[in-house]
Parts: structure tokens; C-alpha cells; sequence
């Protein structure tokens, strides 16, 4: 808990002094350092035109590629950038074979709605299907289960590794080994892990990731980092190319052969500056001193809710995430973010659409979550169940 100088941190971070923000699942407070590499960025662009301020950044992109390799054990060749996780997950969802009548997708319980959605749209328009594979007791999917159902005509294996709506965490590296021994393409959606718990892409066993630039890694919005493994890549057929992601030669065009396929020649410079400035921030504090400060506070804003007469802390899992999330009697998850918000504490109310199997199955129709960073303190759970114990009163 001492390897993080949080009021350092914390001084370095604007939103801090504003309010008492649990978001950082949604979104969380960028730092100084991540603002100015946006702002000064576009200040370039404003005096010496984007393009050529874009071609004076290319190093410092390639420094951001590097270290969102770095990150979770890839090469900067498996590493693309994205406006979004949505953007980045549908591409690539998209450049896998086309699905065939009778083919079958295998998802977590927990798989996040979009997602859920696209690979659904897919199904129905081919004459495939969905499949759910069964879960733990503790909630977390069952790699065992899993293997059980591996068959010829399993196309794809997709896991939400942190679902949004709470602070499950599947064990990915247990679905790899099924997906890897079966070879099974295994696409991971890891917005909600990357900045918060270490990643090791080849302990996991996946050939796609995606991760969120805004969540845990606290870089600005519209930016997103996609991981394709090296060997993987040629079995990807990118929906629309330009002239980065292909040249253009005798024959046509010749793609990529690294995971800039997926990139195009127009990007945000500024926001994947800001995207760099954030991702060297994690690599030098340590993601596993972060994990061990979000596990203690998270650990603790779950024990102070549970105490608050009315409240119920709605987490499955073993091992738990910083995403908090909790209902209480009498009063809609969304009432309760707005009557906080006017106390300057941010949460979030999240809804069946989000995770709709995982909330369907537990009967839940939205659930409030408190999203733990390590920048929050112990003084600021306190104020956060201080003001749901109010609203536990009043709803009584």
C-alpha cells in the first residue's frame, strides 16, 4: 500500500480536486501528463498543420505502440490502435472467416452487450448460434464446461474477462488452454483489465484482445489499443483497407502483414499521445502495485456497503475486481447516481444492456457500481457509504 505516493498521484490529477469520482470503469481522471501530451499536441497542429505535425510524432507514437506491448507481453507488431474497444472488437470480429450455417460461437455469461449483439447479427444472418457456456459457483465461467462442449463446428470462443457489471473476474488463462488445445480462435475483451490487473498474453493463451484507452489505463477517450497474435493475423481478412493498411502493387493490394492492418492512415495523434503518456504512467508505477491498492480499497468499500442496512453488494467471483457494484431497497440504481452526483460523488448505474445474459440470469434489472482506482482513498469510501447509508434512510 506504500508503493504508490497517492497524494503525488492524486496532486497530479485535476479531477481529483473536483470531486469523489468511483467511475474509473466507465471513465477515469486523466493525469497532467496525459493532458498535456493532448493539448500540446493539437497547439502543433494548430501552428504547423496536423500532417506535419503528425509526421514529427511518428516516433512517439511508435514508443506508445511499444509500450502497449510492453504491457501486456506482445510485440508492437500485434499491437493496433483504435478510436474505441467497440471499434477495435467489431473490426476484428468482422475479419474472422465467415460464419456458416450450423457454426457455433461459445460466449461467457458475462459477455458485454455490444459484443453480444454483433456476434448475434452475424449468427442469424449465417444460421448459426450462440451458445452460453455454463458457469461457476462463484458466477465465473467454466473451463471445464467449456471443454465439454468443443466440437467441429465451434468457430469462436469470446470472453468478457471483467464483466461491467460487477467484480467477477473469469479465469482467462483456464479458457486458453481449452481454446489453445482445441485450436479454437479465443478473442478476449479486456477493457476493464488493462491499467487494473497485470496481463500476460501468451499465459492466457488468446489470439485477439482488446483493451480501453479511458478506463484503468486513465488515457483520454477515442483511444483503444487491439492485441492480434503474430501467427493469427493471416487468418484475418480486414473488412476495408486504406493506404496504410495495404499498399498497393502490381497484383493489388498487399496487406499488412503486422496488426496495423486494422489501422488506418487517419488517426487521433493527440489522443494517442495522451494514450502514450498514460500507458508509460502504468509501466512505471507497476500494474501490480496497482492491483494490490485497488484490492484493499475495493476490499473495503464492499465491507462498508454490506453494513448499510438495505444495501446488497451484487459481486460473484472468487478473486473480485475494483468494479462495486450494489443495489439498495427502495430506491433505482440511477436515482441513486443522480442524488449522489449532486454531492459531487460520481458512480454509475449500469443496466441490462451492458452484461444482458450474466443480469438476466440473476434477475437483475440495473445494479449501481462504484468502479475502485487506486487514486481513491480510504476517506473518500467513507464519504461514498457516509451518503448511500442518507439515501438507505430516506428509501426506508
Amino acid at each position: 500500500m506504500e508503493a504508490l505516493d497517492i497524494e503525488q498521484l492524486r496532486s497530479e490529477t485535476p479531477g481529483c480536486a473536483i470531486s469523489t469520482h468511483f467511475n474509473h470503469s466507465g471513465s477515469s481522471l486523466p493525469s497532467n501528463s496525459t493532458l498535456a501530451a493532448v493539448t500540446e499536441h493539437l497547439q502543433r497542429e494548430s501552428l504547423y498543420g496536423p500532417m506535419e505535425a503528425a509526421a514529427n510524432a511518428a516516433g512517439l507514437i511508435d514508443e506508445a505502440r511499444a509500450d502497449a506491448a510492453g504491457l501486456i507481453g506482445a510485440t508492437p507488431q500485434e499491437i493496433a490502435f483504435s478510436s474505441s474497444g467497440s471499434a477495435a472488437w467489431g473490426l476484428t470480429f468482422a475479419a474472422l472467416p465467415p460464419l456458416k450455417a450450423g457454426d457455433r460461437i461459445l460466449v461467457g455469461r458475462q459477455e458485454w452487450g455490444g459484443n453480444l449483439s454483433t456476434m448475434q447479427a452475424a449468427a442469424n444472418r449465417a444460421g448459426a448460434r450462440i451458445e452460453i457456456i455454463p458457469a461457476n459457483e462463484d458466477g465465473s465461467v467454466d473451463a471445464t464446461a467449456l471443454a465439454a462442449m468443443i466440437d467441429e463446428r465451434v468457430r469462436l470462443v469470446a470472453l468478457t474477462w471483467l464483466p461491467a457489471n460487477g467484480g467477477l473476474i473469469n479465469d482467462a488463462a483456464a479458457i486458453g488452454r481449452v481454446t489453445r488445445a482445441a485450436g479454437i480462435p479465443y478473442f478476449i475483451d479486456a477493457a476493464q483489465t488493462l491499467g487494473q490487473l497485470p496481463v500476460d498474453v501468451a499465459t492466457i493463451g488468446c489470439d485477439m484482445l482488446k483493451g480501453s484507452g479511458r478506463k484503468y489505463l486513465r488515457g483520454p477517450r477515442g483511444a483503444a489499443i487491439l492485441y492480434v497474435r503474430k501467427d493469427f493475423q493471416d487468418r484475418l481478412e480486414p473488412a476495408y483497407l486504406d493506404v496504410l493498411s495495404s499498399s498497393w502493387g502490381e497484383d493489388g493490394p498487399n496487406v499488412r502483414m503486422d496488426a496495423q492492418r486494422f489501422e488506418t492512415s487517419e488517426k487521433p495523434i493527440a489522443l494517442l499521445l495522451g494514450l502514450g503518456a498514460a500507458l508509460k504512467q502504468a509501466r512505471s508505477l507497476g500494474v501490480s502495485a496497482i492491483r494490490e491498492r485497488i484490492v484493499s480499497l475495493s476490499g473495503q468499500l464492499r465491507d462498508q456497503l454490506s453494513a448499510i442496512p438495505g444495501v446488497t453488494v451484487q459481486d460473484l467471483g472468487t478473486e473480485k475486481s475494483g468494479l462495486v457494484s450494489f443495489t439498495l431497497e427502495g430506491m433505482a440504481p440511477q436515482i441513486i447516481r443522480s442524488k449522489l452526483a449532486e454531492k459531487r460523488i460520481t458512480i454509475a448505474a449500469n443496466g441490462i444492456p451492458y452484461t444482458p445474459l450474466d443480469m438476466t440470469a440473476r434477475g437483475l434489472n440495473e445494479i449501481a457500481r462504484a468502479s475502485v482506482s487506486y487514486l481513491n482513498t480510504r476517506q473518500e469510501i467513507d464519504r461514498l457509504c457516509d451518503n448511500v447509508a442518507v439515501l438507505a434512510r430516506q428509501a426506508a
